[in-house]
């Protein structure tokens, strides 16, 4: 099956098949939305190729029945050989990264060495291999990298101050210049658009994105949210509950990952299939846990169900403390590693009261937090050391 785009129609267009060389230029493997090479000449591969080509946005070069123009093999982002074309492969073209192998016959016993042969990295058999093969072709139209830091952000009971986190972490990662999306999974906790007053902010919420299914190419999903503080959110809109199935929410997620940079999750503190999806695709979880024996306990709850799916959850302690109680203590009773600790910050109800965004203004504790987070996150390519 082929993936969807996301607006359910195919974004991109191929050429067709050509009696030889197509005209497109030969472009550099750096080149955004650079297509891939085709090299075969057999026609109705060629045809099922040009048709995955084109449901993943990306416009090919192709080499039908020739080989490929100088500068093509090496310069193309992704290569795609025929299983029966290993011979169109000039034998002064050096060995590359992204050459993929393409056939129809499982049985075929000389296709592995015909693999070898060419340097290919994986053999790919339609038609079972078509919503792989779409996949990476599009990471190559959409010019994808290495994915985005990831951060969900939870509270151990209601009112622990969770979304204010995930908006003022968000806020932060934009203002520092990073490509940044903020995704609002908690149907219940009121919007984040509205904590960043944005509510008014056209674009598409995700009630929009609930049938969503295969890939969504991750361009048009950040064209299409709405925009404030330089960042992106998808949040939910005014109206009933929708509920997002657990395959539109891997889908959203794993377009709004692809294009690297920051994204922050507000998730629930209830576990269902879609928020399972979620956590599965999240590198580091924040568990905001206020310093009181009731939330400790509560926190302990969500805990164990987050703990299943997502490897990597650790307490962020808010003040203000007493009773004996410190961040280390409170991480240590809820069994979790400490990302630090949140001090009373005396007037921020008022300023997001006044319409100030978490974070905005870049001072006070909850501020400071966030860039010291995300300064040790960030430089190790988003993984963050305990």
């Amino acid at each position: 099956m082929v993936a969807e785009s996301f607006n359910g129609e195919t974004k991109g267009t191929c050429d067709g098949r050509a009696s030889g060389r197509a005209s497109a230029r030969p472009r550099g493997r750096d080149d955004p939305g650079c297509g891939p090479l085709i090299v075969t000449e057999d026609g109705a591969l060629l045809d099922d190729l040009l048709r995955l080509c084109a449901a993943a946005g990306a416009e090919p070069e192709v080499a039908f029945g020739v080989p490929p123009a100088p500068g093509s093999w090496e310069g193309a982002p992704l290569v795609l050989v025929g299983a029966a074309d290993t011979r169109r492969v000039p034998g002064t073209a050096r060995r590359r990264r992204g050459v993929l192998l393409v056939g129809r016959d499982l049985d075929d016993p000389d296709v592995w060495r015909r693999a070898v042969d060419v340097g290919a990295e994986h053999v790919a058999f339609l038609p079972d291999a078509e919503t792989w093969l779409v996949d990476r072709i599009a990471d190559v139209a959409e010019g994808a990298g290495d994915p985005a830091l990831t951060i969900g952000v939870v509270g151990g009971r209601g009112g622990a101050g969770a979304s204010t986190l995930a908006c003022a972490m968000a806020v932060t990662a934009a203002r520092s210049g990073r490509r940044t999306l903020l995704v609002d999974a908690d149907p219940l906790g009121g919007g984040l658009d509205v904590l960043l007053g944005a509510e008014r902010v056209g674009g598409l919420r995700w009630p929009d994105l609930a049938e969503s299914r295969g890939r969504v190419n991750s361009g048009a999903l950040e064209e299409s949210l709405p925009r404030t503080h330089a960042l992106s959110v998808l949040s939910w809109d005014r109206g009933d509950t929708v509920v997002i199935p657990p395959q539109a929410m891997r889908s959203v997620m794993g377009a709004a990952r692809r294009r690297g940079g920051v994204v922050v999750v507000d998730l629930p503190r209830r576990m269902d299939e879609a928020v399972a999806e979620a956590l599965a695709q999240i590198d580091v979880g924040l568990l905001v846990v206020p310093a009181e024996l009731r939330a400790v306990a509560a926190a302990g709850r969500v805990a164990s169900r987050m703990a299943m799916v997502l490897r990597d959850l650790r307490v962020v302690a808010r003040g203000p403390f007493g009773s004996g109680l410190t961040d280390e203590t409170l991480a240590e009773l809820v069994g979790l590693p400490l990302a630090g600790e949140l001090p009373p910050e005396p007037g921020l109800p008022a300023a997001l009261d006044g319409g100030e965004a978490p974070g905005g203004s870049g001072r006070g504790p909850l501020s400071g937090f966030c860039s010291a987070f995300l300064t040790a996150a960030l430089p190790g390519g988003g993984s963050v050391a305990a």
